[in-house]
Protein backbone atom coordinates (compact mmCIF):
# COMPACT_ATOMS: atom_id res chain seq x y z
CA UNK A 1 0.00 0.00 0.00
CA UNK A 2 2.75 2.29 0.88
CA UNK A 3 4.24 1.90 -2.52
CA UNK A 4 1.16 2.45 -4.42
CA UNK A 5 0.75 5.92 -2.47
CA UNK A 6 4.39 6.53 -3.24
CA UNK A 7 3.70 6.49 -6.51
CA UNK A 8 0.38 8.14 -6.57
CA UNK A 9 2.13 11.27 -4.21
CA UNK A 10 4.93 11.01 -7.45
CA UNK A 11 2.48 11.49 -10.11
CA UNK A 12 0.36 14.39 -8.08
CA UNK A 13 3.65 16.06 -8.00
CA UNK A 14 4.31 15.94 -11.78
CA UNK A 15 0.66 16.97 -12.10
CA UNK A 16 0.86 20.00 -10.12
CA UNK A 17 4.31 20.77 -12.08
CA UNK A 18 2.52 20.28 -15.58
CA UNK A 19 -0.65 22.43 -14.21
CA UNK A 20 1.49 25.01 -13.18
CA UNK A 21 3.67 24.94 -16.74
CA UNK A 22 0.36 24.97 -18.44
CA UNK A 23 -1.54 27.88 -16.53
CA UNK A 24 1.82 29.85 -17.80
CA UNK A 25 0.45 29.47 -21.64
CA UNK A 26 -3.10 31.21 -21.24
CA UNK A 27 -1.78 33.67 -18.64
CA UNK A 28 0.75 34.85 -20.78
CA UNK A 29 -1.06 34.64 -23.62
CA UNK A 30 -3.34 37.34 -22.13
CA UNK A 31 -0.62 39.53 -20.66
CA UNK A 32 1.07 39.87 -24.40
CA UNK A 33 -1.87 40.25 -25.86
CA UNK A 34 -3.33 43.12 -23.42
CA UNK A 35 0.19 44.86 -23.45
CA UNK A 36 1.15 44.49 -27.53
CA UNK A 37 -0.02 44.19 -30.80
CA UNK A 38 2.36 41.02 -31.47
CA UNK A 39 -0.98 38.49 -31.11
CA UNK A 40 -4.74 38.94 -31.04
CA UNK A 41 -6.32 38.93 -28.37
CA UNK A 42 -8.12 35.34 -27.51
CA UNK A 43 -11.28 34.85 -25.68
CA UNK A 44 -10.47 31.71 -24.43
CA UNK A 45 -7.47 32.41 -22.40
CA UNK A 46 -9.06 33.49 -19.51
CA UNK A 47 -11.20 30.62 -19.09
CA UNK A 48 -8.90 28.13 -19.65
CA UNK A 49 -6.83 29.96 -16.80
CA UNK A 50 -10.01 29.40 -14.27
CA UNK A 51 -9.85 26.18 -14.99
CA UNK A 52 -6.28 25.19 -14.80
CA UNK A 53 -6.28 26.77 -11.34
CA UNK A 54 -9.09 24.74 -9.49
CA UNK A 55 -6.93 21.69 -11.00
CA UNK A 56 -4.07 23.45 -9.52
CA UNK A 57 -6.17 23.96 -6.02
CA UNK A 58 -7.39 21.04 -6.02
CA UNK A 59 -3.92 18.66 -6.72
CA UNK A 60 -2.19 21.31 -4.55
CA UNK A 61 -4.90 20.35 -1.65
CA UNK A 62 -4.47 16.63 -2.07
CA UNK A 63 -0.58 17.10 -1.87
CA UNK A 64 -1.26 18.85 1.41
CA UNK A 65 -3.51 16.42 2.71
CA UNK A 66 -0.69 13.62 1.71
CA UNK A 67 2.22 15.60 3.20
CA UNK A 68 0.09 17.24 6.37
CA UNK A 69 0.81 20.48 5.63
CA UNK A 70 -2.85 21.75 5.27
CA UNK A 71 -4.26 24.44 7.64
CA UNK A 72 -3.48 24.16 11.02
CA UNK A 73 -4.49 26.81 13.82
CA UNK A 74 -2.80 25.73 17.66
CA UNK A 75 -5.00 26.96 20.13
CA UNK A 76 -3.74 24.39 22.72
CA UNK A 77 -0.83 23.74 25.10
CA UNK A 78 1.78 20.89 24.40
CA UNK A 79 0.09 17.60 25.72
CA UNK A 80 1.15 14.45 26.20
CA UNK A 81 1.94 11.89 23.31
CA UNK A 82 -0.89 10.01 23.88
CA UNK A 83 -3.51 13.13 24.06
CA UNK A 84 -1.51 14.04 20.81
CA UNK A 85 -2.31 10.95 18.95
CA UNK A 86 -5.98 10.60 20.32
CA UNK A 87 -6.70 14.66 19.20
CA UNK A 88 -5.27 14.11 15.84
CA UNK A 89 -7.26 10.99 15.29
CA UNK A 90 -10.12 13.30 16.24
CA UNK A 91 -9.21 15.55 13.73
CA UNK A 92 -8.23 12.96 11.41
CA UNK A 93 -11.60 11.66 11.04
CA UNK A 94 -13.54 15.35 10.88
CA UNK A 95 -11.46 15.82 7.72
CA UNK A 96 -12.46 12.19 6.27
CA UNK A 97 -16.23 13.44 6.52
CA UNK A 98 -15.36 16.41 4.80
CA UNK A 99 -13.37 14.60 2.28
CA UNK A 100 -16.70 12.28 1.82
CA UNK A 101 -18.57 15.06 1.66
CA UNK A 102 -16.36 16.43 -1.20
CA UNK A 103 -16.21 13.19 -2.99
CA UNK A 104 -20.32 12.40 -3.13
CA UNK A 105 -21.43 16.13 -3.87
CA UNK A 106 -18.33 15.73 -6.48
CA UNK A 107 -19.92 13.02 -8.19
CA UNK A 108 -22.94 14.90 -8.16
CA UNK A 109 -21.34 17.67 -9.55
CA UNK A 110 -19.56 15.94 -12.33
CA UNK A 111 -23.22 14.33 -13.42
CA UNK A 112 -25.01 17.52 -13.77
CA UNK A 113 -21.71 19.25 -16.14
CA UNK A 114 -21.77 16.20 -17.95
CA UNK A 115 -23.38 17.40 -21.12
CA UNK A 116 -22.71 21.04 -20.80
CA UNK A 117 -19.60 22.60 -22.41
CA UNK A 118 -17.82 25.64 -22.00
CA UNK A 119 -18.68 28.73 -23.18
CA UNK A 120 -15.70 29.91 -25.22
CA UNK A 121 -13.23 27.03 -25.21
CA UNK A 122 -15.88 24.78 -26.17
CA UNK A 123 -14.33 21.98 -23.47
CA UNK A 124 -16.78 19.45 -21.90
CA UNK A 125 -17.24 20.90 -17.89
CA UNK A 126 -17.08 17.25 -16.41
CA UNK A 127 -13.24 17.72 -17.03
CA UNK A 128 -13.04 20.43 -14.87
CA UNK A 129 -15.94 19.07 -12.61
CA UNK A 130 -14.14 15.49 -11.83
CA UNK A 131 -11.27 17.92 -9.87
CA UNK A 132 -13.61 17.17 -6.73
CA UNK A 133 -14.42 13.46 -6.46
CA UNK A 134 -10.85 12.60 -7.71
CA UNK A 135 -9.30 14.92 -4.79
CA UNK A 136 -12.04 14.18 -2.32
CA UNK A 137 -11.33 9.79 -3.01
CA UNK A 138 -7.43 10.65 -2.29
CA UNK A 139 -8.23 12.76 0.47
CA UNK A 140 -9.68 9.89 1.66
CA UNK A 141 -7.17 7.45 0.78
CA UNK A 142 -4.36 9.27 2.33
CA UNK A 143 -6.27 10.13 5.74
CA UNK A 144 -7.20 6.28 6.22
CA UNK A 145 -3.39 5.66 5.91
CA UNK A 146 -2.58 8.10 8.69
CA UNK A 147 -5.19 7.11 10.43
CA UNK A 148 -4.46 3.70 10.61
CA UNK A 149 -0.38 3.92 10.27
CA UNK A 150 0.13 6.14 13.28
CA UNK A 151 3.46 7.02 13.92
CA UNK A 152 6.02 4.81 15.66
CA UNK A 153 5.87 4.27 19.22
CA UNK A 154 8.74 6.63 20.56
CA UNK A 155 8.35 9.26 17.31
CA UNK A 156 6.67 12.59 18.63
CA UNK A 157 3.39 13.67 17.78
CA UNK A 158 3.85 17.27 16.97
CA UNK A 159 0.81 19.64 17.06
CA UNK A 160 1.86 20.80 13.34
CA UNK A 161 0.65 17.43 12.11
CA UNK A 162 -3.11 18.88 13.19
CA UNK A 163 -5.44 20.47 10.87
Amino acid sequence: MKKLLFIIDGLLSFLLIFMVLLLLVPVSLQIFSRYTDLIPRYMWTEEMSRFFFVWLIMLGATLGVREKMHFDVDFLPPLSDKLNRRLLFVCQFFMLIFSAVIFYWGIEFTQFGWNQTSELAEMPMWWIFIAWPISGFLWMVFLLHQMFNPPVEGERVNQESFL
